[in-house]
């Protein structure tokens, strides 16, 4: 009697197992267009890693359709917001995401638009690639810049971001002092403190009321975010605990599209599970290195060398090494985003943060 009770338990927990796990993978959007579209590129794209590294291109869109309403006027195309290029070193050693500026002056390829019709290749803002061409247009564009092949991708909106941080029970973040931003609907006092998803999406998206107001400044932010949502996430122990780990994906999964190659929770599982054993130390943050447009001081262009050898070494699968931000604003005389390396050295350093840094500690200069 005992051995069918447990039997029965079994079934019915295993009944349940499946219909969650379904539930998840029916949230994930799979974006074939993206891959039947880059397949008319095939020739032109960089060879893949020969070490077993992967690149997954991360994609946060501003689109105001819908429920993204109440983050603005709907202008009727999404541009990318944040865009960030992860580099899962082989033997998932380490993790380094780098942050590509929107306003970064690029050259866009030829590009299909929705309705089927193409645009002309420019000199353009980086983050019109999503608007004029979507996914496929702005991994053309990274490959075209960074030389670096892109295996995957995966795309979330303001809702998903605000839904996961909210599953994670908020992520901590330092204000060096307070900041009152109507528009980004923040009200923060000065010292540690934790965020919830709205106040989180205004946090890494604003950029009145911080510092000098620059997407430089804002890209920090979303960095040092990032690394203290990796650092709770880790900490908590969320992707050995089902309990924990169940609303964060039904979160992350709401309002995410992916390739063919990640579009189950199989293979996001089999994605997040070879991380959880990197230290934090070897989760690194950075953005390219970039300087003002000479033509236009809002806008960015990339630094050289420093640019190059930055992609070399993500091409290659090298170590990218970097400084930690601290929490305050960087001032206008602080050093660049990217510093030479000394005669025989591994590679430049460039500014960044890692996952164990102390987001109210200042880094040792």
């Amino acid at each position: 009697m005992a051995a069918l009770c447990l039997a029965g338990l079994l079934l019915s927990t295993t009944g349940i197992v499946w219909f969650l796990w379904q539930r998840l993978d029916g949230n994930i959007h799979t974006d074939t267009g993206v891959e039947a579209e880059l397949r008319k590129y095939m020739k032109g794209r960089p060879d893949p890693s020969k070490t077993g590294a992967e690149n997954v291109l991360l994609i946060g869109t501003d689109n105001r359709s819908g429920s993204g309403q109440a983050y603005g006027r709907d202008s009727g195309t999404a541009r990318s917001d944040t865009v960030i290029l992860l580099h899962l070193a082989a033997g998932r050693r380490s993790v380094t995401a780098v942050s590509i500026p929107r306003d970064l002056m690029v050259h866009v390829p030829s590009c299909t638009r929705p309705d089927g019709s193409r645009t002309r290749a420019k000199l353009a803002q980086f983050n019109w690639a999503f608007a004029w061409g979507g996914t496929a247009c702005t991994i053309r564009t990274v490959e075209q810049l960074t030389s670096v092949r892109v295996n995957h991708h995966l795309t979330v909106d303001f809702i998903g971001f605000k839904r996961m941080v909210d599953a994670l029970g908020g992520v901590e973040v330092c204000m060096p002092y307070p900041v009152h931003d109507k528009d980004a609907r923040l009200d923060l006092p000065a010292g540690r403190q934790i965020l919830g998803g709205e106040k989180a999406l205004g946090y890494v998206r604003a950029r009145h009321g911080f510092g000098d107001g620059s997407d430089t400044e804002r890209m920090d932010r979303q960095q040092i975010f990032l690394a203290s949502l990796v650092r709770k996430t880790e900490s908590q122990g969320v992707l050995l605990n089902p309990t924990k780990l169940y609303p964060v994906l039904d979160a992350a999964t709401s309002s995410l599209s992916a390739d063919p190659g990640l579009n189950s929770l199989t293979k996001l599982y089999a994605l997040v599970n070879g991380l959880q054993d990197i230290p934090m130390s070897k989760v690194r943050f950075l953005t390219v290195p970039r300087e003002p447009y000479p033509y236009d001081v809002n806008r960015d262009q990339l630094v050289q060398p420093g640019a190059t050898l930055l992609f070399a070494a993500l091409r290659d699968d090298r170590q990218v090494t970097v400084e930690s931000l601290g929490p305050e604003p960087r001032p206008p005389s602080a050093p660049p985003s990217v510093t030479a390396p000394p005669p025989g050295g591994a590679g430049p350093t460039y500014r960044g943060t890692t996952a164990d840094h102390d987001i109210c500690r200042e880094p040792s200069r």
